[in-house]
Formats: structure tokens, sequence, C-alpha cells
């Protein structure tokens, strides 16, 4: 069982996106990322048969503990967000010519977003939770993409799929189908709800 005294909320999590989440509702917390090396542990379970959402959990998990470990007496949130087309599970491009390949391959399709948000104390997580949103892309031509490119720059390298929806990531799109808040990367009404139940923030 979590701590049910008002203990301090850390999100392990670089992510921008995840921090503007958790001010914009008023959470009181800091971030720390953790030291997760998501590459290895994907490396690890490849084989293991795991869906991509359960991957996302996984994930998630390893940062949360990985950060409690060090703050054993906060509650610590970690999230982490897989994509998947079918049977393909896609990574954060290396370079614009591999997010420009990824979004040609994504035109036209349905492609799912997997987002997990774990809270842990001591080391242990009690509470898991994940959430999945189907995204369609409209039919992009190559030259769409390459001046969508153009205007986003680098910011094309930091997500996924290659767009942030909440920005001019939008206009990629014909239909989205889950919370927005699944598809930022934190699925925040469950996580309000057990942050709630713990006390850790007014109910």
């Amino acid at each position: 069982m979590l701590d049910r005294t008002r203990p301090e909320i850390i999100l392990a999590s670089g992510s921008a996106g995840r921090r503007m989440l958790l001010e914009n509702a008023g959470v009181p917390f800091r971030a720390i990322p953790p030291k997760t090396d998501e590459r290895a542990i994907e490396g690890v379970v490849d084989k293991t048969g795991v869906t991509p959402a359960e991957l996302a959990l996984i994930l998630a998990e390893a940062k949360a503990i990985d950060v409690s470990l060090s703050y054993p007496n906060a509650l610590v949130i970690g999230a982490d967000q897989t994509m998947s087309l079918g049977d393909r599970l896609f990574h954060k491009p290396a370079n614009m010519e591999e997010a420009r390949r990824n979004l040609l391959e994504l035109s036209g399709r349905t492609h799912q977003l997997h987002s997990a948000v774990v809270v842990a104390q001591a080391g242990l997580a009690p509470w898991r939770h994940v959430d999945t949103a189907d995204l369609t892309m409209r039919e992009l031509s190559p030259e769409f993409i390459g001046r969508y490119l153009s205007a986003v720059g680098e910011t094309a390298l930091q997500s996924v799929g290659s767009y942030q929806i909440e920005g001019r990531g939008i206009q990629l799109f014909d239909t989205v189908e889950g919370s927005q808040f699944t598809i930022i990367g934190l699925p925040l009404l469950p996580l309000l709800s057990v942050l709630r139940q713990y006390g850790a923030i007014d109910g």
C-alpha cells in the first residue's frame, strides 16, 4: 500500500509535455529525469512477445522505480509512450530523413499511441495504467511532408511520430480517437484519481 500521508510528488520524466499537463492541472511536483536505458530494456523484452501497450507499462514502471529508490518517501510518477502500426513498433527518428520515411509509411493509415503511467513508492509500483488512442493520418504527399518537416524543424525528432498534435502536427490527421492527454503522453484523469486516493493532492 502507498503511504496515505501527504507525500511529495515527483515526475520521473524530462518531458515538457508531461510537465505541462501536471502544471496546468495544479499538481505540486518536481521533475527528476530517470537514468533508465529504454533501448536496453526493449532489447531484453523484444523476443518475449509483449505488446506495445505492455512495453509502455514496463518502461514507465522502470522509470518510476528508478527514481523512487532514491526518494523512497515520495510518490513517483513514471510514464512512457509507444507507437505502433500493425506489428511495427516505432522509435523517435534519429534524423530528418528517418522522420520523412516514417511519415510516408504512416500516410493514409491508422496507428496507435499507447500511453502508460505508473505510481511507485520505495521501489514498489502498486498502481499501473495504460490507455490507447487511434490516430488516422490523411494521405500525405511527399511534397507536403517536406514542407511540414521544414516548418517544424528539429521538433520532429522529439516525438516518436514526428508530430505534436497540440501544434502544427494536427494538420497531418483526418481523425483522432482517444484522450488528448493520452496522445500527449500522460493519461491524466486516472492519475489524478489515484493521487487523490492516496492523499497526495486535495480531494
